[in-house]
């Protein structure tokens, strides 16, 4: 039997390979897609995005973490989600099938009535993943979980660019939508070795339907939290501007959820697997925000840093207000990891009433603010944006406070060292790089003297996660 150290630390490897692998695949595709595709396209499949992710929460219905919680998970547990999340796929598709002009109506583009009923039929087919899913992530197995992903991207990224070529554009782009949850719910059937039964027994879902209800309200708002940008813009302003932000945000996103991905698959289990033992959770909880901090701050202080570069070189100036959007909406993507790993906390200890009011206090704090800066353009928004995301972190650490005893002391000592020195390196790099006016010299300039700089840091100020870090890599026992 693996230690819970050990199976940690190949939950964040598997993790950090397959998500490393993802975001070069989708680099990769949204480098061509966007050089092939208008802001305009993309905007399309944007103003969408709000209900796909709001219908995605309702049919997940939080089970996936409440069976996670449950202490014996039955074959009858399993197929009573199965069913479930069937059924509210299908009432859904439904709904979103018959409201589809109202949704073309509220933005004024009579081409969204047809693309929505087509995108949504994405409900339809994850909902086959969802028990299979669970099985998984309850038994921790991230190397088929890594698979998955990975087959999935490169399959639906191939036929996105395919489309895109035959000049259908943004249908391209909700096909490689539909395709992705496809494959993800054959692979995840495939690998998972669980199976369905047709004995039709919904009543195992009163027993975690209080648990996984608040874990529902909160995905949902926090779906709303991550969309409504799209929605305010795609509102008050042309297809175009929604473009622009849409193609920063999934850069931003594919930075900051190399992280958090990392850490969806072990973070949960492992809290949960500690809980009752205080002290060791508590431990086990610090170590991954000293990991977290790590890795998240030098990563998205370097892409804001490089973030024109980056844009220009990727996918042509066309997109350069995207780059600007980037260089800020980068910020507030260095603490989401931080925040994501504070409220999983909560969800590991059962406190899914707490993670959903937080949740819905984040969200309306941001609506008021972004709200309040529509009349001053779209650099005000996401300027608002990235302040409450940035100040909320603070929220979090109270909650984490009351559950595991974290002193504030404790936090930033554990937190800021890696902001500090990575925000201290990236200014430096700015300031001796800023003469260099070759882009492609700029940008392997300026990473790779970010990467040094800190890698010497760490080493010289004898960072404990640096050195266990560099021992996992090169195969070395772990103390």
């Amino acid at each position: 039997m693996e230690s819970l150290k050990e199976k940690t630390a190949k939950g964040l490897l598997w993790g950090g390979f397959s998500n490393g692998l993802q975001q070069l695949l989708s680099l990769a595709f949204g480098v061509i897609l966007a050089r092939k595709l208008s802001q305009e396209d993309y905007g399309m499949v944007g103003m969408l995005a709000i209900f796909s992710a709001v219908a995605a929460c309702m049919q997940e219905g939080g089970f996936i973490a409440a069976l996670n919680r449950k202490k014996d998970v039955t074959q009858r547990d399993y197929n009573a989600v199965f069913w479930m999340s069937i059924l509210t796929s299908v009432c859904f598709y439904m709904l979103f099938f018959i409201t589809a002009p109202l949704i073309s109506r509220f933005y004024d583009e009579p081409r969204l009535t047809a693309l929505a009923r087509y995108s949504f039929l994405s409900f339809l087919f994850v909902s086959f993943s969802i028990a299979p899913r669970a099985y998984i992530f309850r038994n921790m197995m991230v190397r088929q979980s890594s698979i998955i992903a990975l087959v999935s991207m490169a399959l639906s990224g191939v036929v996105g660019i395919i489309m895109a070529y035959m000049g259908y554009a943004y249908w391209g782009l909700a096909t490689q939508n539909i395709v992705f949850t496809l494959s993800v719910s054959v692979l995840n059937y495939y690998y998972s070795g669980w199976r369905p039964t047709l004995n039709i027994d919904l009543r195992p879902i009163r027993e975690i339907i209080g648990f996984s209800s608040k874990l529902i309200v909160t995905n949902i708002v926090t779906a709303v939290n991550t969309n409504y940008l799209s929605v305010l813009l795609g509102k008050h302003y042309q297809a175009r501007d929604v473009g622009d932000f849409t193609q920063a945000n999934k850069w931003n996103t594919m930075g900051h959820s190399l992280i958090t991905n990392m850490l969806y698959s072990i973070a949960q289990p492992v809290l949960t697997k500690t809980e009752g033992e205080p002290e060791r959770q508590k431990h086990v909880f610090r170590k991954l925000l000293r990991f977290t901090a790590f890795v998240s701050f030098p990563a998205m202080l370097c892409l804001a840093l490089v973030s024109e570069e980056f844009i220009v070189i990727l996918i042509t100036e066309k997109w350069l207000t995207s780059a600007h959007i980037l260089r800020v909406i980068c910020l507030a993507g260095a603490v989401m990891p931080i925040s994501y790993l504070f409220s999983h906390l909560l969800i590991s200890r059962g406190r899914s009433s707490t993670y959903m009011w937080c949740t819905i206090g984040l969200c309306a704090a941001q609506l008021l603010c972004v709200g309040f800066c529509v009349p001053y353009g779209i650099g005000r928004m996401v300027q608002g944006f990235v302040a409450i995301n940035i100040l909320w972190v603070g929220v979090w650490f109270y909650f984490a406070h009351g559950e595991i005893g974290l002193s504030l002391k404790e936090a930033v000592k554990d937190i800021a060292p890696y902001a500090l020195l990575s925000a201290g390196i990236v200014y430096a790099t700015y300031l001796v790089t800023a003469s260099i006016e070759n882009m492609y010299l700029s940008i392997a300039v300026k990473v790779l003297m970010v990467f040094v700089l800190y890698c010497a840091a760490l080493w010289l100020l004898g960072s404990t996660i640096f050195r266990e870090a560099v021992m996992f890599i090169t195969k070395k026992k772990i103390e």
